[in-house]
């Protein structure tokens, strides 16, 4: 008969799994101080703005403050100012982000892929994105005026777009599109840079043409880099205020959500409406963010992984 031999796998395992938590509860307290300065910076805004957005509270009536609940957040999901501007602001995203993706790849594209005078092509396509928005919107708003634009002088006589909501809302979009652009090609050009090039070799040995190798290869490697770059741009379009603010004010039904909240707290110092607009943004951003999460976390690369 042989002796068994004993084997120290196990206290090896649970030596290990120690070890793991130990690094973990190491790692919440590096943490902490920071989680800890991040609730304090955003938590107490966010949670004065929904106590503000429970009252009635105007300041040009300081003495008529009032707890009134949802109030505030029925009067404005019943009004059709809201609605407006939810479906503009809704609108102006998802073309302006669409358009900005597109273009934004084939930026990152013709950056990663070009030999000579990197530097100098980068830094021009970045220009527009170093530009601050309102000089950059006041810029398309002259070019757009009528009599002294030179793009209003390539329309018909008597054309006045930033008049018109569908005409005004193409130029908003297009001023969008080319000051943020550049914003998604430098994130896409990040991913870009983590493709294996014998990947692409590979399937370049293997017949596959330059969309093939896009779609099957590069697309589904910079899942991760697309992420961030639409939920950055997204949250940041559905905030659109200097743009529409420049060039229309808001008339003809062009105002963002962010024009109405602007509206109500700065020029009908109505702090309670106000606030409560502020808490709606707030959540449809949050909403937004859950959303792309959900989408585009699950298909990257490495999510399997990290939820086991």
């Amino acid at each position: 008969m042989t002796a068994a031999v004993d084997t120290p796998a196990p206290a090896a395992t649970a030596s290990g799994s120690d070890d793991q938590r130990s690094e973990r509860r190491l790692a919440y307290w590096l943490i902490a101080p920071a989680v800890v300065l991040m609730l304090a910076v955003t938590g107490y805004p966010i949670g004065y703005a929904i106590w503000l957005s429970l009252q009635r509270n105007n300041m040009a009536a300081p003495d008529d403050t009032e707890f009134v609940g949802l109030a505030n957040y029925i009067t404005i999901l019943t009004d059709q100012y809201w609605w407006t501007a939810f479906f503009v602001t809704l609108a102006i995203t998802v073309v302006s982000v669409a358009i900005e993706f597109v273009l934004g790849m084939a930026l990152a594209l013709v950056m990663h892929r070009t030999i000579f005078g990197k530097g100098v092509i980068r830094t021009a396509v970045l220009i527009p994105y170093g530009i601050v928005t309102v000089a950059a919107s006041y810029s398309w708003y002259y070019a757009w005026t009528p009599s002294t634009g030179y793009l209003a002088n390539l329309l018909p006589e008597g054309s006045a777009p930033l008049t018109e909501q569908i005409p005004s809302l193409a130029i908003v979009v297009l001023a969008e599109v080319w000051k943020t652009t550049p914003f998604m090609a430098l994130l896409l050009l990040a991913g870009l840079a983590l493709v294996p090039q014998d990947l692409l070799n590979a399937a370049q040995m293997d017949g596959a043409g330059a969309w093939k190798r896009l779609v099957k290869v590069i697309l589904p490697l910079i899942k991760p880099a697309i992420l961030v770059a639409l939920l950055f741009r997204t949250l940041d379009a559905f905030r659109i205020f200097d743009n529409i603010y420049v060039l229309t004010g808001g008339a003809n039904n062009t105002g963002s959500v962010s024009i109405l909240g602007y509206d109500n707290l700065f020029k009908a110092f109505n702090v309670g409406l106000g606030s409560a607009i502020s808490v709606l943004i707030f959540l449809c951003v949050a909403i937004i963010a859950f959303i792309f999460i959900k989408i585009f976390g699950a298909a990257a690369p490495g999510a399997a992984e990290e939820r086991r």
